[in-house]
């Protein structure tokens, strides 16, 4: 007899995800238990994980028993050293050094703590947030945009006053850590009902790379706006963030279209030295947009240079995202990835 037509919801568990695995083991779980697993991740995971829940409302009893079967053969292999380790490590340290000085070295060593409060800034939304630090301190707002996801960081500076917009960028990409004190006074100022957390460990955040990335998620014009703003501050600085802002990789992530755009703007002489350096996925999609005799000469022109120092070609490569930004900023282009204008 043949058999039977295996139904799309029959299938095995290795055609579920990840995250559909994880929603199975979640609904199995009490409202209670479930509520605490889900107060322990980011928004974008709930999101995610909220949908796989819908995903999986009709799942069969044979895949809920490879599910558990799954969970339980990891479970095993996994140790319970981890568990309450920070209190014993903390203990271990004082008994062998003090407390004075155990609290250094773990203030150094600690992974950082996340701050409640701004924590709870992850699930607001952008208005929200911007109402709360607008009228504080700059450096109240710096440090509460580099907590935040890029895209919403981008959202919160674009509502702040223009005049305040460039202090509160240059003072995210000169940020290093920000310490336990400060975040527990930064915690009273923005909502007023969480304790002090005068033990926390410093937590490394902002930086220019931290900066660039809130900057490529502002609308396109505000980030250069920004970025002449800041150079009257801090002109290196201002070119450090404006360096972070796009890499010659990021090139990969333009289409055929634009991409030619760029290429036919590039003198060859140019292209020739940035492309030594270059990714070969990248330089095999720049030579796919040229005709098959530009590519050959500019392959040709690659091999008889022979070596070239690291800094002509990055000097090179700079030259071509010059010559990419201002085309992009003329309209010419699209740079995937700059704001939400850009699809």
């Amino acid at each position: 007899m043949a058999e039977p037509e295996t139904t799309e919801k029959e299938q095995d568990t290795s055609t579920l995800s990840g995250s559909e695995v994880a929603a199975i083991l979640l609904m199995l779980l009490g409202d209670q238990e479930a509520a605490e697993i889900l107060s322990n991740l980011e928004p974008h995971e709930v999101q995610h994980l909220g949908r796989a829940m819908f995903h999986v409302v009709d799942v069969s009893e044979e895949h809920v028993d490879d599910v558990l079967t799954q969970f339980t053969d990891r479970a095993r292999v996994r140790t319970t050293i981890g568990f309450g380790a920070a209190p014993r490590i903390r203990a271990v340290m004082e008994h062998a050094l003090g407390v004075d000085r155990a609290e250094t070295v773990l203030a150094r060593i600690t992974p950082p703590q996340r701050s409640r409060s701004l924590d709870a800034l992850r699930w607001m939304d952008s208005k929200t947030i911007t109402g709360l630090i607008e009228h504080e301190h700059p450096q109240i707002a710096a440090i509460v945009l580099a907590h935040l996801e890029p895209p919403i960081a981008a959202d919160v500076l674009q509502l702040l006053p223009v005049e305040m917009q460039a202090d509160v960028v240059y003072r995210v990409a000169t940020l290093d850590t920000v310490s336990g004190e400060a975040l527990a006074e930064l915690e009273e100022t923005l909502l007023h009902q969480m304790a002090r957390i005068a033990t926390a460990p410093a937590a490394a955040r902002g930086g220019a790379s931290e900066a660039a990335k809130i900057m490529n998620n502002t609308r396109p014009g505000n980030d250069q706006r920004i970025i002449k703003t800041l150079n009257t501050l801090d002109q290196k600085l201002a070119q450090r963030i404006e360096d972070e802002m796009f890499v010659f990789e990021d090139l990969m992530a333009l289409d055929d279209k634009n991409l030619g755009i760029l290429l036919r703007n590039v003198e060859n002489e140019i292209l020739v030295v940035a492309l030594k350096g270059a990714d070969e996925r990248l330089r095999d999609k720049m030579f796919g947009c040229m005709s098959s005799r530009a590519a050959d000469s500019i392959r040709d022109d690659m091999a008889d240079r022979g070596p070239m120092r690291l800094a002509e070609v990055m000097e090179a490569q700079k030259e071509m995202l010059t010559i990419a930004r201002r085309l992009a900023d003329s309209g010419a282009l699209m740079l995937a990835g700059r704001g939400e204008d850009y699809v």
